[in-house]
C-alpha cells in the first residue's frame, strides 16, 4: 500500500524571510490526518532569506536531522557547537534532556534551501549530542546511501530510533531498491526532480507512505534526489 502526499497539499506559510512547507502538522499548521508517520514527526522544507534565521530556541526529546539542498546554514547551540552546513551535508542533533540552538543564513545575498526532519526518539532522556557529516556523492549515484541509523552503520549518523535514512540520486532510468522487512514501513521524500516509486510518480516535494510492501522500488525520471526512511 502506498499513500501519496503531494507537495501542493502540504501546509504552506510564507513569512517573507521564511517560506516553509510542512508535510505533517507543525506550529500553526494543523491537519489531523497528517500528524506524522511512524517515528517521523516533522518533514519541513524551508527556504530562508539571506541574513535571516531562527533565533535561539529550545528542543527536547527529539532527533533532528537537517539536510541542505542549496546555500548555507549556520548552527550554534548550548553545547558549544558552531558550524556551517553546506549542500550535501547532514546534521544530526539529539535534543534529549534539553538543548537550545539557533539556525541562521550567513549569506549576504543568497537564500538557503533545506529540509529539517524530526523523529521521535526510542525513549526520553538521552544525553544531548550533535554530529555533522558530508557523505561521498559517488556512494548515492544510482544507489541508496545510508546516512543515518541507530548503530552508526557504514559511518552513518547515529540516531536514537529504530530507523534508517538513505539518500539516492537517480538519473533517468537509474533503478534502486530497498527491501522492507515484514512489519516495517517506509517513507519516501522526493527532494528534487522526478522519481517513480513502486509504480507511482513523485515530483519534487512529494512524499509517500509505504506499508505492507516487500520493497521500495525507485526509478529515476528526471535528475531525482530522494530520501528514503526505513521505519519500525
Amino acid at each position: 500500500m502506498i499513500r501519496i502526499r503531494k507537495s501542493n497539499d502540504r501546509g504552506h506559510v510564507d513569512h517573507g524571510w521564511l517560506d516553509t512547507r510542512h508535510t505533517f502538522s507543525f506550529a500553526g499548521y494543523h491537519d489531523p490526518d497528517h500528524m506524522g508517520f511512524r517515528a517521523l514527526r516533522v518533514m519541513n522544507e524551508d527556504r530562508v532569506a539571506a541574513g535571516q534565521g531562527f533565533g535561539t530556541h529550545p528542543h527536547r526529546d527529539m532527533e533532528i536531522v537537517t539536510y541542505v539542498l542549496a546555500g548555507a546554514l549556520a548552527h550554534r547551540d548550548s553545547m558549544g557547537n558552531g558550524s556551517v552546513l553546506r549542500p550535501g551535508e547532514f546534521q544530526r542533533m539529539s535534543a534529549g534532556t534539553g538543548i537550545e540552538h539557533s539556525e541562521f543564513n550567513p549569506s549576504a545575498d543568497a537564500p538557503v534551501h533545506f529540509y529539517q526532519i524530526w523523529l521521535k526518539p526510542d525513549r526520553p532522556g538521552h544525553e544531548p549530542s550533535y554530529e555533522q557529516k558530508a557523505f561521498d556523492p559517488a556512494g548515492r549515484r544510482g544507489a541508496l546511501q545510508l546516512v543515518a541509523s541507530p548503530d552508526a552503520a557504514a559511518g552513518s549518523l547515529a540516531i536514537h530510533q529504530d530507523a534508517r535514512i538513505y539518500l539516492a540520486t537517480l538519473a533517468d532510468g537509474d533503478e534502486a531498491a530497498l527491501p522492507i522487512a515484514t512489519g516495517r514501513h517506509a517513507w519516501v521524500q522526493a527532494l528534487r526532480g522526478q522519481v517513480e516509486v513502486n509504480g507511482e510518480e513523485l515530483n519534487a516535494g512529494d512524499g509517500a507512505a509505504i506499508s505492507e510492501e516487500r520493497e521500495v522500488a525507485l526509478r529515476g525520471i528526471d535528475a531525482a534526489e530522494v530520501m528514503v526512511f526505513d521505519l519500525a
